[in-house]
């Protein structure tokens, strides 16, 4: 049996779910704090996203709630795991959940990527919201 494993991330970001929410689904936006991609928040758009030495990945949006939820398929064929980000309104800001499930633990690949990715993501959420704020450039 296959184990899978979840990384869970969150971080409280002092913008309204607006401004993060477009953060995460507009190209430029999203290329300024993580990477290059073509995405957009429409159910069944597929995407790549430039990860550099991983090479392009595959992604396909599987769920959309405009301001509140993104979730898409990731590195199909590869790692076929799935992001999904939450955004909750939390006084004037927006609290940022981050799921990235799927990693196979029984695979290699799927175990490195699970555990870079794990301390890779609380330092992407730092960038994001430091990006938000201007103090990145």
């Amino acid at each position: 049996m296959t184990e899978q494993a979840v990384i869970r991330c969150e971080q409280y970001m002092d913008h309204p779910p607006a401004v993060v929410w477009t953060a995460l689904t507009d190209p430029e936006h999203l290329a300024r704090w993580w990477v290059p991609g073509d995405i957009r928040p429409v159910v069944g758009h597929r995407f790549t996203l430039d990860m550099g030495n991983w090479g392009l990945q595959p992604c396909e949006v599987t769920a959309v709630e405009p301001e509140q939820l993104l979730r898409y398929r990731f590195a199909e064929g590869s790692l076929d795991t799935t992001i999904t980000w939450r955004l909750e309104p939390e006084g004037k800001g927006t609290r940022l959940l981050l799921e990235h499930a799927g990693f196979d633990l029984d695979s290699p690949m799927g175990k490195q990527a699970y555990h870079g990715m794990g301390e890779g993501w609380p330092h992407l959420l730092n960038h994001l919201d430091a990006t938000l704020s201007g103090a990145a450039a």
